[in-house]
């Protein structure tokens, strides 16, 4: 630390040498810009502190806050229907269209889980097995014809409406809908049964 330089550390900084800091630059310091006045710097942490949470504690509640609000308005807007606040998945006017088609409607498949308890509890009892076998084969048989042909008919109607929209999972969003009971459908729905599109 106090030793004397070498002769050759001396010869090597002569007056007209420029000596390069070996060290590397630290990577969080800021570079190519000018280092802010004090006032400014002062002013911009007392705006930061003014306008910004003082702790982590006030920051997730904040946080937590505004969360429920937004989930409120979305509770809202699935039994109301309001556009703006519906989740992605369910926004635009295809979506609508699939929702409102699909409700318009007795679907065979909105039956299946109240039937699947009748079925499960009825095969309970003995010697009834070869029935329930047979039920379960006229279920699952008719959920699938009906699905088929109302993705049939809302496909050629989603043409005819909108020709030029690349709507995705139009198909999926159906078949998930219709196999929901009516009063447990969300968004709520908007039509009531035999209404013409």
């Amino acid at each position: 630390m106090f030793r004397r330089r070498s002769s050759e550390d001396e010869q090597s900084t002569t007056p007209g040498t420029v000596m390069v800091d070996e060290q590397p630059r630290d990577a969080q310091a800021p570079k190519g810009r000018p280092t802010p006045k004090r006032s400014e710097a002062q002013s911009a942490r007392r705006k930061a502190a003014a306008t910004g949470p003082m702790d982590r504690k006030t920051a997730a509640r904040k946080t937590r806050e505004a969360r429920r609000a937004d989930m409120a308005k979305q509770r809202e807007a699935l039994a109301g229907g309001d556009e703006r606040y519906l989740p992605a998945r369910d926004k635009g006017q295809v979506r609508k269209f699939i929702r409102d088609y699909v409700d318009s409607r007795t679907r065979f498949a909105e039956f299946f889980l109240p039937l699947a308890v009748v079925i499960l509890i009825l095969s309970a009892v003995g010697g009834m097995q070869d029935l329930m076998l047979l039920l379960w084969l006229v279920v699952i048989v008719g959920i699938v014809v009906d699905t088929v042909i109302m993705v049939v008919r809302m496909r050629g109607e989603l043409r005819r409406r909108f020709p030029k929209d690349t709507t995705p999972r139009t198909t999926m969003y159906a078949i998930t809908r219709s196999l929901q009971m009516r009063r447990l459908r969300l968004p709520k729905p908007q039509v009531t049964r035999g209404t013409k599109l």
